[in-house]
């Protein structure tokens, strides 16, 4: 039975203690013998330190503390013998009698300390001692102890190791002989350590492997800082020998790290010229690697070199070819390959492509034809909306959107679209709602019909028919208005294009009955066509500009039509108004035919639909508002329309609605152009209608206000010179006025009402003050 972790833990510490105290003890014994020149006594305390090193109960991290205790005590011995050295000491006879010190690890690292000094003294040449050296670390076999034996070695020479071209003492090939032996000898223990003890016991094992394989990785990392080390020599001596013996030794754990240290140390340009073999070593690795990770890692990397400004990649290099063929090969090897390793080696294939080959869109679109026949083949893995598969999937879809800058370059992938069709429904409509975003962001218009078909197909799960609860959902009503905002990126090559765009927007925002989208996406394909009519009216270089417009007020009425039939009928009321401003200011044929038919729809929408009063007097005003600004509209058909408004302003339930609405009826009677229509007499009919609806109202604090306003309307008309209103019917008012605001309490309302009437006062007074006006204004005695 297994001891508890915090048992465990005490054991350990207690056992590096009693260690720790042996160390310092003998080391400091080690010192004095040193200092008192007993080089004999010294070495057998050192010995004796040493011995602590063969220890089997410490965890490799509890050894490695010992070892650096134990190895920083040893470099007193070393300098000591560099001293003696210089004093003219013969090394070799001291390299030959610490090699019979009665227990192997001790006397191997004494034979490291002393071959170390042995090698600065140059009495033989660096290359026969480094060979003795690393034979001879051999001798121990067991894996913790040998790991750090091993590395104690490398340290020591590291600094010393030969990197010229030629030389007795020694070449950088013997060097690289050195660390390659050393790094397959280091490899071997480390691997070794995974088929020692019970099976039980498998993870605690991996996890103190975990531990130690930056004492293998070492290695690595000393033969790339080399400076003889150049493109070939990596290409022909040690890649692959490393490889040789990566591959070789089946161990997962050993495999996976060693290949992404080979990635990691070695420089990029190393990496472009020995892709193939690299990648062939991959596919050769034991079942359980994720190779995914170790590929990704160097795609990554090489990708990362190629946007640097002062990195370029060879020409004569397929990089992409190369990936690709070799990824393609590896996933048909490992036919147990999960979906999303596969899809997030495609990742990061696309990412390679992007930013190596930005030109070349047919490689991004043969990662998409791959991963469509590989979603053919693993359809079940693809099912669902948040397994690891469709997450790279979706994520693989996005690289494409924001890599290219034109959603349109996106979608002229030909294997693009298909896949987007074979997503389920949340990722695909997620990726919908992504594409819109980016599209929007961007705003890169569409300018061919074409475009723009492909685009409202990628778009379609945002165009799936809906049900009521969906309709009432937030996000959905979000997406319907990102997807009413795209018609303006509608931009036709030509007025007939734009036209044939918007109807083709239409046709596929009608296609299944959603009031939530026709609410959000019908307004806008209304102001575009209003827009375009008045391109069409403004050039009038079409021969049929004429009939062009009418086509399109016949789409917008339409349009509106098909809300108002949705229950919006606010929202068409407003559309039918715009539309007869659009048609006022358009002089086509039949405009005004046109406008007034626009003008009927409102009314009868207001009067068989609108009930609300609120909405009532909103509506009201709009009307009253559009039939002022316009001027199409003959004494025939203007009389029955300011008429009708003078009538509805009338019938109003709320009172204080009823009288501003008739207020705002004087001026659709007494226009601001001088040839259209003016009717004293009607204005001041309206205005005695608003007074007698005003002084029916029972509530002092809402009927002051309104006689204040309607003195207002009488002032303005009095300005603009409706001879029917004279100074004295303004002054009763006023007087009337005074008399009621005795009756307001003193609150925050009776103070508003005070200060506007006193605005009023004010404007009266700098009228008489301006000699244009002062005369008009002398009998006003407010």
């Amino acid at each position: 039975m297994a001891a508890p972790a915090g048992d465990a833990n005490d054991s350990q510490e207690k056992l590096l203690e009693e260690a720790q105290n042996i160390v310092k003890r003998e080391a400091f014994n080690m010192k004095r013998s040193l200092d008192q020149s007993k080089l004999m006594d010294a070495i057998k305390h050192a010995s004796t330190m040493l011995s602590e090193l063969r220890t089997s109960l410490l965890s490799p991290k509890t050894y490695y503390e010992l070892y650096m205790n134990v190895t920083d005590e040893l470099r007193h011995l070393e300098v000591y013998l560099l001293d003696e050295f210089e004093k003219g000491r013969a090394v070799k006879d001291l390299y030959e009698l610490v090699q019979y010190a009665g227990n192997i690890v001790p006397r191997l690292y004494l034979v490291v300390t002393v071959g170390t000094v042995y090698i600065k003294a140059k009495q033989v040449p660096t290359k026969d001692i480094m060979k003795d050296l690393v034979e001879m670390c051999r001798g121990v076999q067991h894996p913790l102890r040998g790991l750090f034996l091993r590395n104690y070695l490398l340290q020591s020479v590291k600094r010393d190791l030969p990197e010229s071209l030629n030389g007795e003492d020694g070449t950088i090939k013997d060097s690289i002989d050195f660390i390659l032996l050393n790094f397959a000898e280091m490899n071997k223990l480390w691997v070794r350590m995974q088929h020692q003890g019970h099976s039980r016991d498998k993870s605690k094992r991996e996890q103190e492997r975990q531990e130690l394989k930056l004492l293998v990785g070492t290695n690595l990392v000393r033969l790339s800082s080399l400076e003889g080390v150049d493109v070939e020599r990596y290409s022909s001596a040690i890649l692959p020998v490393v490889l040789e013996q990566i591959v070789s030794c089946q161990d997962p754990i050993a495999q996976e790290y060693l290949m992404e240290c080979v990635i990691q140390v070695f420089p990029d340009e190393f990496h472009l010229q020995t892709l193939d073999p690299f990648l062939l070593a991959c596919g050769k690795l034991h079942a359980e690697v994720n190779v995914k990770n170790i590929i990704i890692s160097l795609l990554d990397r090489l990708a990362s070199y190629s946007s640097r400004s002062d990195c370029e990649i060879p020409k004569d290099k397929a990089l992409f070819d190369i990936f690709s063929t070799q990824i393609a090969g590896i996933v048909k090897e490992r036919p147990s390959m999960s979906l999303d390793d596969i899809l997030a080696l495609q990742i990061s294939l696309v990412n390679l492509a992007l930013k190596c080959y930005p030109d070349k869109a047919e490689y991004v679109d043969k990662v998409l034809d791959f991963t469509l026949l590989l979603l053919e083949k693993k359809s079940t893995e693809a099912a669902g909306n948040n397994t690891p598969a469709v997450r790279q999937l979706t994520k693989l879809m996005k690289i494409p959107v924001t890599g290219y800058p034109s959603i349109v370059q996106t979608l002229s992938l030909q294997h693009y679209v298909p896949i987007t069709k074979m997503m389920q429904e949340g990722p695909r409509n997620e990726l919908a709602v992504f594409l819109l975003q980016t599209a929007l962001e961007r705003a890169i218009p569409l300018t061919t019909t074409e475009q723009v078909s492909i685009f409202l197909d990628a778009l379609s799960p945002l165009l799936k028919e809906s049900d009521a609860e969906l309709e009432k959902d937030e996000d959905y009503a979000a997406e319907q208005s990102l997807l009413g905002r795209v018609v303006h990126l509608f931009v036709g090559e030509s007025p007939d294009v734009q036209f044939q765009m918007l109807s083709l927007a239409r046709k596929q925002f009608a296609a299944n009955e959603s009031k939530q989208r026709l609410r959000h996406t019908l307004p806008s394909l209304v102001f575009s066509s209003l827009r375009l009519a008045r391109v069409y009216h403004a050039t009038k270089s079409d021969p049929q500009w004429s009939k062009k417009v009418q086509k399109i007020y016949q789409f917008c009425h339409q349009t509106a039509t098909a809300l108002a039939k949705a229950e919006f009928h606010e929202l068409a009321i407003h559309l039918f108004l715009q539309s007869a401003l659009a048609t006022d200011a358009t002089d086509c044929e039949n405009n005004e035919s046109i406008a007034y038919e626009f003008m009927s729809q409102a009314f009868a929408l207001y009067e068989e639909e609108i009930s609300d009063s609120k909405i009532q007097m909103s509506v009201i005003s709009s009307i009253i508002g559009t039939l002022q600004t316009m001027s199409c509209f003959s004494e025939e058909n203007h009389t029955p329309l300011i008429t009708k408004c003078a009538l509805i302003s009338s019938k109003l339930v709320m009172k204080p609605d009823q009288c501003r609405c008739v207020c705002l009826c004087t001026h659709l009677f007494w226009s601001s152009d001088p040839e259209g229509k003016r009717d004293g007499k009607q204005v001041l009919q309206c205005l005695q209608r608003a007074g007698k609806v005003a002084n029916n109202i029972v509530d002092v604090e809402v009927q002051v206000p309104l006689f204040i306003e309607i003195l207002d309307n009488y002032i303005l008309c009095m300005q603009k010179g409706v001879e029917q209103v004279s100074a004295s019917q303004i002054n009763r008012i006023g007087q009337l006025i005074r008399e009621l605001m005795t009756k307001l309490e003193s609150n925050t309302v009776a103070e508003e009402i005070r200060h506007h009437f006193a605005n009023t006062e004010a404007y009266i007074r700098t009228r008489k003050a301006d000699a244009a006006t002062a005369a008009q204004f002398a009998e006003v005695q407010i």
